[in-house]
């Protein structure tokens, strides 16, 4: 069983910046590949970021790519979603899920989920 909690959300104007963290509680954190996701009220859940276990690989979605950046201390327990330039769209509930074995990274197939935070972005 793996928990994730998440924190950092919260209120900020357009163009600036948060800095999100999810903290693992497992052991094995550091055998999970990491996600990021989004869901704004009515929309359906928006993936954002993943990385590799080891960190050796990210991927990211076109509508976060060269603002958002992803990465994580294994050390820490902790994954992070640095997200600059950040606009009124971009308001939603942000989760963090981790994935064993790799693989969809995209899909939402993931083994754990946080309980999200709030991320509200004004204009």
């Amino acid at each position: 069983q793996v928990q994730l909690v998440e924190s950092g959300g919260g209120l900020v104007q357009a163009g600036g910046s948060l800095a999100l963290s999810c903290a693992a509680s497992a052991r094995t954190f550091s055998g999970y590949d990491m996600g990021w996701f989004r869901q704004a009220p009515g929309k359906e859940r928006e993936f954002l970021a993943a990385i590799r276990w080891s960190g050796s690989s990210t991927y990211y979605a076109d509508s976060v790519k060269g603002r958002f950046t992803i990465d994580r201390d294994n050390a820490k327990n902790t994954v992070y979603l640095r997200m600059n330039s950040l606009k009124p769209e971009d308001t939603a509930v942000y989760y963090c899920a981790a994935k064993w074995g790799g693989g969809a990274w995209t899909s939402g197939l993931y083994d754990y989920w946080g309980q999200g935070t709030q991320v509200t972005v004004s204009s």
